[in-house]
């Protein structure tokens, strides 16, 4: 991948603020930035990792060795989205090729539907913040009918790890699961014996 550059110094430029220790704050403000910044080129995400399924795919990327942060590609096919589900965990949505609609829920009384809120539209380009006071629980779709979409998410931790929850759509009752990811191998960041060499 000619790019692939790109995702390393995305990934040193966040073990740089993982190691500030400025916690979700300092990953939405700065954080956001660098991941504006890698998502606005789009020749760098290996093809292994953009593969759509019969649901939606969830990639790993990256994970800091301390579990700090983890990158991740989402990968939607035509009409998938997720359950309602939550994070807690800090959050970054980077919005890579097509585009995705967010719906923020809120938890009611017991035995009743979580209430659907504010709905975001993510375009190419764009970065969506998750955290614990804005978008925690909350519902994600592909917004092209036609065609996938691809964000790219950084998350305060090994998200495919974290134990979260998915609430009944209709009790709101909550249910525990961890995410894994669709892969079994990471792309390589680390080898630059393809390079350009140096003049």
């Amino acid at each position: 991948m000619p790019g692939i550059a790109r995702l390393r110094d995305f990934v040193q430029d966040m073990t740089r603020l993982a190691e500030a220790g400025g916690g979700q704050a300092l990953f939405h403000t700065e954080g956001a930035a660098l991941l504006r910044g890698l998502v606005a080129v789009d020749d760098w995400l290996p093809d292994a990792c953009a593969v759509p399924g019969p649901a939606y795919r969830q990639y790993l990327l990256h994970c800091d060795p301390l579990e700090r942060f983890c990158v991740v590609s989402f990968v939607w096919g035509p009409g998938q989205r997720t359950p309602i589900h939550d994070h807690l965990v800090w959050g970054l949505v980077g919005q890579l090729r097509g585009e995705e609609i967010s719906t923020e829920y809120r938890l009611g009384p017991p035995g009743t539907p979580p209430r659907p809120g504010r709905r975001e539209r993510l375009r190419r380009g764009e970065v969506a913040l998750v955290g614990t006071d804005t978008y925690d629980i909350h519902v994600v779709e592909n917004a092209v009918p036609d065609g996938p979409s691809v964000s790219i998410h950084c998350y305060g931790g090994n998200i495919g790890a974290v134990r979260r929850h998915g609430f009944d759509p209709v009790t709101g009752a909550a249910r525990e699961f961890v995410s894994g990811y669709a892969n079994d191998a990471l792309p390589n960041l680390w080898d630059r014996s393809h390079a350009p060499a140096m003049a």
